[in-house]
């Protein structure tokens, strides 16, 4: 008997996040993890009159390529794919997993390999947005592996994810609008400004939003949403910051990251696990060892960190900083093929200031 709640998650997905009209053509990636949830997706583009492809993945099978290919098939990409995501009206990502640390027995450089070539993609995805109005989604559906790595039992983590989306709620359409209002809000007021700056326990940190656009993250690209967030101006970053949380990128957990950046780029860094790691992403190409994002987390019904960057960086009353690509509808010009976001907390002792005016203390906006 399917979930309810998977239901309302669909019609958020294709009626608000990507709003199918009849005619679309919609690309579902999805994990095979999360194949409920593609059932009721599915089911809405349909009803909605729009037209469906299906792109297939587990975790399983990329363990096989990432074992058996060689070095040009690894760094080979379908070309059937790139045809799709340069064709298709609107993109809906359903992930899961069946094993959350699946990549982490591989060699760093051929998950960088893979990441790479995959990272086309997106690069296809985010010109195809600026240039002809793609619209895209990602989501994750609450199974058994990710309810096992936030250290919940399932029906725990299916109540968390759920009231994260407000699929537990009548009318999540309604509520992703109100949440979009409210945001606006803060956009607005940022709309001009030129400096910002961040100084708490774990941060002292300033750089320029000149020319930047923030954009307002309500359910459009991700649900769970809610966050505010911006490019910095790439060469404009100084100081310090010290994550609250581990980093987890590719099924590598690093805790205790420190980066200390002069010019916007990244002088120094040190974890206190997993160093080489580190060492090695911000060593895969010249844009990874600057910011591509800055954001501020609003969804405070997220209240603990779980081990999944779709929540964790939406918890209210933290930030994040992404090393790497960037979004180019908020001006950042800063490419790469790794976007690893990593989060601070800044509910105490901590302050957000713009222009030499408060916006934002102990995780709570003051405007």
């Amino acid at each position: 008997m399917s979930d309810p709640r998977a239901a309302n998650l669909a019609r958020a997905l294709v009626d608000y996040s990507i709003a199918v009209q009849p005619g679309d053509w919609v690309l579902v990636s999805v994990n095979l993890a999360a194949l409920p949830l593609a059932e009721e997706v599915s089911r809405r583009i349909l009803a909605a009159g729009g037209k469906l492809s299906l792109q297939l993945e587990s975790d399983e099978l990329t363990e096989i390529l990432l074992q058996e290919a060689s070095e040009d098939v690894l760094r080979w990409l379908s070309p059937s794919d790139q045809f799709l995501f340069e064709q298709v009206n609107a993109i809906i990502y359903l992930g899961g997993a069946s094993n959350t640390c699946s990549l982490s027995s591989f060699a760093p450089e051929r998950v960088s390999a893979y990441q790479r070539e995959r990272g086309r993609l997106r690069q296809i995805r985010n010109r195809r947005v600026m240039t002809d109005g793609l619209r895209w989604v990602y989501t994750q559906f609450p199974c058994q592996a990710l309810a096992q790595e936030a250290g919940m039992g399932l029906a725990a983590y299916q109540d968390f994810a759920y009231a994260a989306v407000y699929a537990d709620q009548p009318d999540p359409v309604q509520r992703w609008q109100e949440i979009s209002r409210r945001q606006q809000h803060w956009v607005d007021w940022l709309k001009g400004k030129q400096w910002m700056t961040l100084r708490g326990p774990d941060i002292d940190l300033k750089f320029s939003i000149a020319d930047r656009t923030f954009a307002n993250g309500a359910g459009e690209n991700n649900l769970p949403d809610g966050e505010i967030f911006t490019g910095p101006v790439e060469d404009s970053v100084n100081g310090w910051v010290r994550f609250t949380y581990p980093a987890i990128f590719n099924g590598r957990s690093v805790e205790g990251v420190e980066l200390r950046f002069e010019g916007g780029e990244v002088i120094s860094a040190q974890a206190d696990k997993d160093d080489a790691f580190l060492q090695m992403m911000l060593n895969s190409d010249a844009g990874a060892r600057r910011l591509g994002e800055f954001a501020i987390g609003t969804n405070y019904a997220i209240d603990r960190f779980t081990r999944n960057i779709l929540y964790d960086e939406k918890i209210g009353g933290t930030i994040h900083l992404a090393l790497g690509n960037g979004y180019p509808e908020t001006g950042s010009q800063n490419q790469s093929n790794i976007h690893w976001d990593m989060i601070c907390d800044l509910r105490q002792e901590s302050e957000i200031s713009v222009d030499g005016e408060l916006l934002y203390k102990n995780g709570v906006f003051q405007i």
